[in-house]
């Protein structure tokens, strides 16, 4: 009976230790502080394509997710107010080539005809009021006229000398035509309508906007027929052969990494496929808000790096926004 007592309190014992055990083994497993995760996403460089002159989208040769190549026109924005600019730069520089071509040819015939007639009527006006100066001196010098007539009489020869030299001066500049300085301002006006037009005609290349990579359309921004300001975005396009891989590590967690490690890293999208990737940037966040206390007794904050790694080698499927995360 006694054996028996002795044999139960064994087994009681015994099974005691071994439910000690397993809350031992069970409590480790759960407090065992388990692999930090290093996680990401991909990204890809995106062109955002912008208009420069106003108007209103006419047509959108691409929708989301359709493939582009570099060159190929993806959109056609209508501005009458670009038109009309050229319109005006035209007329300009058809006004200054009228200018220009006048300073150039000089006066026309009838208007050199004009000013040698009017230089012949001043010539024979001169040549009277000399005449009758003579006569009205001669009187003066006799004593037979007053002063103030032959005051009166030298003021009007000398009128008419004036204007004969005057007209004389038209005429020669009739037969010369127009100054050099002139015929600069002029040709300089023709200039400067044609950078006018130059101008307009670079708006109206700027109405059809072109894809400046090969990639996908990642965002189309307004709809067909919607009005856009100038320099906004009409639509975006990623580069897929430009993608890499982005980590916001806490520097706790950096482990001595370095520029030009290679990483191994899994992409659960595509059935957790691995790829090499080398880092080729690291740097800090700049937000204070990527700080973090690595202990309750706020020994000191960690910050956050931002880490890049540019892949190896393509990897088929491969889309901006799955996530890496770093295996190695």
């Amino acid at each position: 009976m006694e054996q028996k007592k002795n044999y139960n309190l064994v087994i009681g014992i015994s099974a005691l230790v071994i439910i000690v055990l397993i809350i031992t083994f069970v409590g480790y497993l759960v407090s065992k502080p388990r692999p930090q995760v290093i996680q990401g996403e991909a990204e890809a460089t995106e062109y955002r394509i912008s208009c420069m002159v106003p108007g209103h989208v006419t047509e959108l040769y691409y929708r989301e997710g359709q493939e582009v190549h570099k060159g190929d026109t993806v959109a056609f924005i209508d501005s009458p107010q670009v038109r009309a600019k050229l319109a005006q730069a035209e007329a300009a520089r058809s006004a200054a080539q009228a200018q220009s071509t006048k300073a150039k040819n000089g006066a026309q015939r009838e208007q050199i005809a004009g000013a040698y007639q009017l230089w012949q009527q001043a010539r024979v006006q001169e040549d009277i009021m000399k005449k009758s100066f003579d006569r009205v001196k001669k009187l003066y010098e006799q004593k037979v006229v007053p002063a103030q007539k032959y005051d009166e009489t030298k003021a009007k020869y000398d009128a008419a000398v004036a204007q004969e030299r005057a007209a004389k001066s038209q005429y020669d500049m009739a037969l010369r035509g127009a100054r050099a300085e002139d015929k600069a301002a002029a040709e300089a006006l023709v200039h400067q309508a044609d950078g006018a037009i130059q101008e307009v005609n670079s708006y109206l290349k700027e109405l059809y906007l072109i894809s400046p990579a090969d990639g996908i359309v990642s965002s189309v921004y307004p709809k067909q027929g919607e009005l856009v300001g100038q320099g906004s975005p009409v639509m975006s396009v990623t580069d897929l052969s430009d993608i890499w891989f982005t980590f916001n590590i806490r520097e706790d967690q950096l482990h001595s990494m370095n520029v030009g490690d290679e990483l191994t890293v899994s992409i659960p999208a595509l059935d957790g496929a691995t790829i090499r990737a080398t880092v080729n940037y690291m740097a800090v966040r700049e937000s204070y808000a990527t700080w973090k206390a690595t202990k309750e007794s706020d020994l000191y904050d960690a910050k956050t790096f931002e880490v890049r790694a540019v892949p190896a080698e393509t990897l088929k499927g491969l889309r901006p926004g799955m996530t890496a995360i770093v295996i190695e």
